[in-house]
């Protein structure tokens, strides 16, 4: 990222490579910037509510959930269309807090949604506020797993997700763990050859190797968190310009740009976008994506044809 940004303390830098230089040059320095990024919501106390995951701000929760249901039934229009009301989705929430987009969006979408948070007296309160007795939701809908691990350190089970929302958390990120989160979760298509491989093993398959098999068929398979025709909704604070970096807690707000960027280094391509309305003019602009492993489609525009019979332009 060549844009320059600052941090809050009012230092200038000339570009983000220089910046994580001096923040995460060496491995003492990476560890110490993910623990305060992590301390800073535990050792300061943070209230598990609302109100204090989200800064103060709790009264922003009604649009940022209205804004985001609205983004995901134009996902789910386009990608699980009703006709297949019997697929069962999951959904992976990350830096999920304690459940508050789980519990007002997701857990009504999807018939599982596993959590992902690092702060450890956040997921108990997620646990409790997503309890059976403390939701109004059909049996078939529930919160599966509760993981008390930080995003960087994150695997997903493989195949598992339709769809991994990621909201206010990636910024904690450095470049690199942001890249190698995505890589990780994305679906990894098999390859042509691959699909040449398990052809060539099945016409000469011997019905006693069902070892040679499973080896065949998990080659090809789909690797990482995302079903196939999954998708990644990433939620975050943009940056006019470069970054703003915050030294409090160690996060990063990083501009639309710079987002693009990153989004490319992990093979990730824009589906949808939206920018959130309805926020307090002080707080930073709030961007929604929805990105996908896929390539775009591309449509053919086939020229018409030439009308026989018809004079030619006369020059």
């Amino acid at each position: 990222m060549e844009a320059g940004g600052l941090d809050s303390d009012g230092r200038q830098f000339n570009n983000a490579e220089e910046m994580w230089r001096e923040e995460v040059g060496d491995h003492p320095k990476k560890t110490e910037w993910y623990h305060k990024g992590v301390g800073y919501w535990e050792k300061k106390g943070v209230e598990a509510s609302v109100d204090g995951v989200l800064g103060g701000y709790g009264h922003v929760n009604e649009p940022d959930i209205k804004s985001s249901e609205a983004f995901l039934n134009t996902l789910f229009v386009d990608r699980f269309p009703s006709g297949e009301g019997n697929r069962h989705l999951v959904a992976l929430d990350c830096g999920a807090g304690i459940g508050r987009v789980t519990k007002n969006l997701l857990i009504r979408y999807f018939n599982e949604v596993d959590l992902l948070e690092p702060v450890s007296h956040f997921l108990e309160a997620a646990r409790e506020n997503l309890s059976p007795d403390n939701l109004i939701i059909l049996d078939s809908h529930k919160a599966s797993n509760f993981y008390c691990v930080p995003l960087q350190e994150f695997t997903p089970d493989a195949g598992r997700y339709d769809v991994i929302w990621v909201q206010w958390c990636i910024g904690h990120l450095t470049d690199d763990d942001f890249v190698s989160f995505f890589k990780r979760a994305k679906v990894e298509y098999p390859s042509y050859l691959s699909y040449q491989l398990l052809e060539w093993y099945l016409l000469s398959f011997n019905p006693d190797d069902c070892k040679g098999l499973f080896l065949a068929v998990s080659f090809i398979s789909p690797e990482d968190g995302l079903k196939p025709g999954g998708l990644f909704v990433l939620k975050e604070n943009i940056a006019r310009t470069g970054f703003v970096l915050d030294k409090e807690d160690r996060s990063i707000t990083r501009s639309d740009l710079y987002f693009k960027e990153l989004f490319d280094r992990c093979g990730l391509h824009i589906y949808k976008s939206k920018d959130q309305k309805g926020f307090p003019e002080e707080l930073f602009q709030v961007k929604i994506y929805a990105l996908t492993p896929d390539l775009p489609k591309r449509v053919n525009r086939t020229r018409p044809k030439a009308q026989t019979n018809r004079p030619g332009i006369i020059r």
